[in-house]
């Protein structure tokens, strides 16, 4: 059962404060991409390692959107891109970046965790927690706040407190080869507390 709420943003803002700095601009990732500067007809290779004769893993065509990279290779030339079950590698001069969501914290975005099993999606269009014991349960923003490394937000889970926080490090959900490129705490400030990771994106 989750708790009623008990501080608004000031509480937020005194966690970010905690938690984060200032971070290098290599850091600005994980984050959206569209392929950009392929042929029609031709393809963007997905590649086994960050090199051109790397064994090719997919294929991206022209104009696909939303392709999340969570690193780079140490030249910068090559973007690490994530699978469901594994990842791969992908040039970065066929790469643009997407505008990022305004708010401190990204959408869309979907976090989960397994040992228990839960997820908590966000879109533009509205946020919902699920888990077998809760089944699904809407959320409703409170408020968020944010850094360069990070984030914080705070939901109404039908008038009680579901908090998340998002880390952007190296994560792993321990069931997959799949990186991911950002960490998620979930908590409701009493006998709650989740740990997961989250992909830039709705499913």
């Amino acid at each position: 059962m989750f708790h009623r709420p008990i501080g608004p943003l000031s509480f937020l803002a005194a966690l970010v404060l905690a938690l984060w700095g200032a971070m290098a601009a290599a850091q600005d990732l994980p984050a959206r991409f569209t392929v950009t500067g392929v042929a029609a007809g031709d393809v963007l290779n997905v590649r086994e390692g960050p090199d051109a004769s790397a064994r090719i893993l997919a294929t991206l065509p022209p104009g696909s959107t939303g392709v999340e990279v969570v690193e780079l290779s140490p030249d910068g030339r090559w973007g690490r891109m994530a699978f469901r079950e594994g990842s791969g590698w992908v040039s970065m001069r066929y790469l643009a970046r997407e505008a990022a969501y305004p708010g401190p914290v990204p959408r869309p975005l979907l976090c989960r965790g397994t040992e228990p099993f839960w997820s908590l999606r966000l879109s533009e269009d509205g946020a919902a927690f699920q888990s077998p014991e809760r089944g699904d349960i809407p959320l409703r923003p409170l408020g968020e706040a944010g850094g360069r490394t990070g984030a914080v937000a705070a939901f109404d889970a039908g008038g009680e407190t579901l908090d998340l926080t998002v880390i952007r490090k190296a994560c792993s959900d321990g069931m997959s080869d799949r990186p991911y490129g950002l960490a998620a705490l979930v908590w409701n400030r009493g006998e709650l507390f989740l740990e997961g990771c989250c992909a830039l994106s709705s499913r």
